[in-house]
């Protein structure tokens, strides 16, 4: 399993999983630390393998360690026991290993099957502002729906302001187990997408789809994701884990 943070400059992990391959860059913008963390696991029983992209609430050592330790244990549990799954392990490893209120940490998780299930869905949960893309070669599909304010006044007819889209309803130590967000896609052709708010939010899906589209591979696509939120003024910290999904059947 790898976890992380990192600094100002990239780091970057390229496990073969199967046919798939994962590759994730972060970068520390105006913040003073880089809060957002990153976990890959394969359950040596199942072959299924979890994503995990989390971003720490607040500029602070606490919500970097929130962030590193709901990674691991979603990465952990979600690998063996589902997406869902990952989330609750994540809650509670938090507030048994952090107790301190202000340790908060929003996360996404996504479970590939094992590339002996071809037809098998990949799953997706999520608590917050974390986001999960799929790009079939066609159509970029945003997974997710943001847990945060300006969405719960949109779903309700209601003006929004720009603070809104900034603050979270749900996290992952105040979450729910009917809170927790769920979808599920295809797991074969195209790339998979998880993205912290500093990358998608200064991007917008245009160039989200822009730059997964391009034909090189998944570090270069991480990088150049982190890279062009930072350009377009992104000031928060931000984290792209890519994953190539390998050509099986027909798209799922």
């Amino acid at each position: 399993m790898y976890t992380g943070t990192t600094a100002s400059l990239p780091r970057i992990e390229m496990p073969w999983l199967g046919a798939a391959m994962g590759a994730s860059a972060s970068r520390r913008a105006s913040r003073s630390i880089n809060a957002d963390a990153v976990a890959i696991e394969t359950d040596a029983m199942s072959g299924a393998t979890a994503f995990v992209v989390a971003d720490g609430v607040g500029d602070h050592l606490l919500g970097a360690r929130a962030a590193r330790t709901v990674a691991a244990a979603a990465a952990h549990a979600g690998a063996r026991d589902g997406a869902r799954a990952g989330i609750l392990a994540a809650q509670e490893e938090l507030l048994r290993e952090v107790p301190e209120p202000s340790a908060d940490s929003v996360l996404v998780v996504a479970v590939l099957p094992t590339a002996g299930r071809p037809d098998g869905p990949c799953e997706v949960a999520w608590v917050g502002d974390c986001r999960a893309y799929r790009w079939n070669g066609r159509v970029l599909h945003q997974i997710t729906t943001d847990h945060t304010v300006a969405e719960s006044y949109r779903a309700r007819g209601l003006a929004v302001t720009p603070r809104m889209s900034h603050l979270v309803t749900t996290s992952a130590r105040t979450v729910r187990p009917d809170e927790i967000g769920y979808a599920a896609t295809g797991s074969s052709t195209g790339r998979l997408l998880l993205s912290t708010d500093g990358v998608h939010k200064p991007l917008g899906i245009a160039a989200v789809k822009a730059i997964l589209a391009d034909g090189d591979a998944a570090h270069t696509i991480a990088n150049s994701l982190v890279d062009a939120a930072l350009l377009a003024g992104g000031r928060d910290n931000a984290t792209a884990l890519v994953v190539d999904l390998p050509a099986r059947t027909a798209d799922g």
